[in-house]
């Protein structure tokens, strides 16, 4: 069944997919030139900049702000919840669906990936990969230069220490941090 599938619909589906397919190569260039439009969109004009990032993502609540520079690979597999704030820098490698929940903060520089490239050699210069989603909760907190790799949780009101490299998925109300990222301490309860 996946060999009638599109590229396209592989990689949604976390099947194996090529990464050079005509399709997937012009979803990217989509994305490249919003984003280059975005991070060069000036935010005092009658327009605003966050209009471009409406038409690119798959997704984008009310009240969402997301500082330039912000880059992501497609756009379409982003969606992002009603008052959440990503800062600076932040890179969405979202060849999966990446869902940002309502209230989340992300901080500088922090990177999200979804796709997985091949161990094997002759697969990964085939360019062959395949991804995985990234879910973040309601309410979470991303400290700076975080890096969220490919199928991750983090469930509501989680914290994730900023420089962690998170590779497994994080309970609703507890804090993590480090490399790999490790609960440090539960909130509330």
């Amino acid at each position: 069944m996946s060999e009638a599938m599109t590229a396209a619909q592989k990689m949604l589906a976390g099947l194996p997919y090529d990464i050079m397919d005509a399709e997937l190569i012009a979803l990217r260039e989509a994305a490249r030139r919003a984003c280059y439009a975005y991070n060069r969109a000036d935010p005092m004009e009658a327009d605003p900049p966050s209009a471009i990032l409406k038409g690119l993502l798959g997704g984008f609540g009310e009240g969402v702000f997301i500082e330039a520079p912000f880059r992501c690979a497609y756009g379409i597999n982003t969606h992002i919840g009603d008052g959440a704030f990503l800062n600076t820098g932040c890179v969405i490698l979202d060849c999966a669906r990446v869902e940002i929940g309502a209230k989340t903060l992300l901080g500088p520089c922090v990177q999200i990936y979804t796709a997985i490239h091949p161990l094997d050699p002759a697969e990964r210069a085939a360019g062959i990969e395949t991804a995985k989603p990234v879910v973040l909760g309601y309410n979470v907190w991303i400290g700076g230069g975080a890096i969220l790799l490919p199928g991750v949780t983090v469930g509501d009101n989680a914290v994730v220490g900023a420089g962690s490299v998170v590779v497994k998925d994080v309970a609703a109300n507890t804090v993590v941090a480090g490399n790999p990222a490790k609960v440090i301490r539960r909130i509330g309860a």
